[in-house]
């Protein structure tokens, strides 16, 4: 063995600053883009906000603007260097289309309501009146905090007393109090830990019960209830009875305390009609026009001569607040290409609803507008677009085509809808199988497997023929 020097090419992605920041801005929504162009605001002395207002001079000049001053007056030679070498002039071609800023509302202080306890407060606040050794309420505590909203431990008790270096019985011992707690049942493991939980809780001596949630869940779950009732031998009456008392219980205890959770949408894109031609436009609402401080060109240009350390700062910044503005604008444009393709692509859909809805994939979109499949994807998260028919999330335009019988594409959205509505319109007493719907597809001209059709049930939550028979025999008993 022996140390030397040796030389080799090797291809290595190495992304610049810019390019990571470009990145960054096209997943955002219009909330959260909010936020980074404030925090930016108030991090690069060279951005300001542009309002508007007031006549035309060097204390309001844009961007532009500022390039053509830049070239005109002399001594700013490092300045224009600096402009073009970001390649900013690519990036003032036409507006796009967009709907503008408009005052943001002023928060009303009759709209801040109190926020009730969550589970986990709920259930802190109990864990304080119950465990006074600080030993236990610390392993108290590690167990709520580690349960779902539903209200269900997420680790085993094992690895509760491995983390907090505890006696396993003693943490079983704290968890079995925690699932008398209110509400009962929390901090149990499984389904049938946390039904018999609820019978201990509410003293219910019903052993039949207590055998069907040991013993049976999995007739309850396929509605094998007639089944059930021969098996423990029982009548009809007598078991549904017993049953009512397992209906009751929850099997998601922890959701009595969970929190509605509304989401509120902002659209990022808007999409109208306008003498019958669809037009696309970018929400920029509440999104500040941004332009160059004039004063710190002031500073740069002076700094040129005096003081080297000021100016290689206002030159980094300045690079800085070029590059976050082009990149603002990339995005814009980005995000308006992919729209605008959207739009051209599903105009009958927009003009005539679902069943006209056509088959997207990101790399076919990609290949149309030269772009990476990585690029459309965070274009599309997080998305969402305005239309005359409804608020849609630009991944819903996004799905898997098949062939119909003359060889045109369909949607997978659509099959799923038809299939959705042959469930809906069935004859409850003797619902259609898998290969009834195969039949009944084929007969639209849409030709597509059993097992395609059973996977996209699956998807719409919609149980197999002979589940759904049952339930409904079993609700005409009732």
């Amino acid at each position: 063995m022996k140390t030397k020097l040796s030389q080799r090419q090797t291809h290595k992605l190495v992304m610049a600053p810019a390019l990571q920041q470009a990145i960054k801005l096209l997943q955002l929504t219009n909330l959260e883009l909010q936020q980074v162009v404030y925090d930016e605001l108030s991090q690069n002395p060279w951005l300001e906000i542009d309002e508007g207002e007031g006549e035309a001079g060097p204390e309001n000049a844009t961007v532009s603007e500022t390039m053509a001053e830049g070239s005109e007056q002399s001594g700013s030679d490092e300045l224009d260097e600096i402009i073009f070498a970001t390649g900013f002039q690519d990036y003032f071609d036409d507006e796009l289309p967009t709907f503008g800023p408009s005052e943001q509302d002023e928060v009303k202080f009759e709209n801040i309501v109190s926020k009730r306890p969550s589970l986990w407060d709920h259930l802190n606040w109990q864990a304080s009146l119950t465990f006074f050794d600080p030993r236990e309420l610390k392993i108290a505590e590690f167990i709520i905090g580690n349960l779902n909203e539903d209200g269900y431990l997420t680790i085993t008790p094992e690895e509760i007393s491995t983390q907090l270096q505890e006696d396993i019985e003693l943490v079983e011992k704290i968890r079995g109090k925690i699932k008398m707690f209110d509400p009962p049942g929390c901090g149990s493991l499984t389904l049938k830990e946390a039904l018999l939980a609820q019978m201990d809780s509410l003293n219910l001596q019903d052993e039949i019960a207590r055998k069907i949630i040991s013993d049976y869940l999995p007739y309850l779950e396929k509605s094998d209830d007639r089944e059930l009732a021969n098996i423990l031998g029982l009548s009809w009456p007598e078991f549904k009875m017993h049953l009512e008392v397992v209906k009751n219980l929850d099997p998601a205890p922890g959701r009595k305390y969970a929190e509605d959770k509304n989401i509120y949408v902002v659209p990022d894109i808007y999409v109208v009609k306008e003498n019958d031609e669809w037009k696309v436009y970018l929400n920029e609402e509440g999104l500040p026009r941004l332009r160059l401080n004039q004063y710190y060109h002031q500073l740069l240009q002076a700094g040129l001569r005096k003081d080297e350390e000021t100016t290689r700062f206002l030159k980094e910044k300045m690079k800085q607040a070029l590059w976050f503005i082009k990149s603002l604008d990339q995005r814009k444009r980005t995000i308006y290409r992919v729209a605008k393709y959207i739009v051209d692509r599903q105009k009958e859909f927009l003009d005539k609803g679902l069943d006209y809805l056509k088959p997207m994939t990101l790399i076919e979109i990609a290949r149309e507008l030269g772009l990476h499949e990585s690029t459309i994807g965070r274009v599309v998260a997080n998305k969402y677009m305005m239309t005359p028919s409804g608020l849609y999330p630009l991944k819903f335009f996004f799905h898997k085509s098949l062939s119909g019988a003359y060889g045109e594409e369909i949607s997978s959205l659509r099959i799923k809808e038809k299939i959705k509505k042959l469930i809906e319109n069935e004859d409850k007493a003797n619902p259609l199988s898998d290969d009834e719907i195969v039949e009944l597809l084929s007969r639209e001209n849409i030709q597509i497997a059993r097992r395609t059709v059973a996977k996209y049930r699956g998807q719409l939550n919609i149980p197999p023929s002979h589940i759904r028979k049952k339930k409904f025999l079993m609700e005409e008993i009732q």
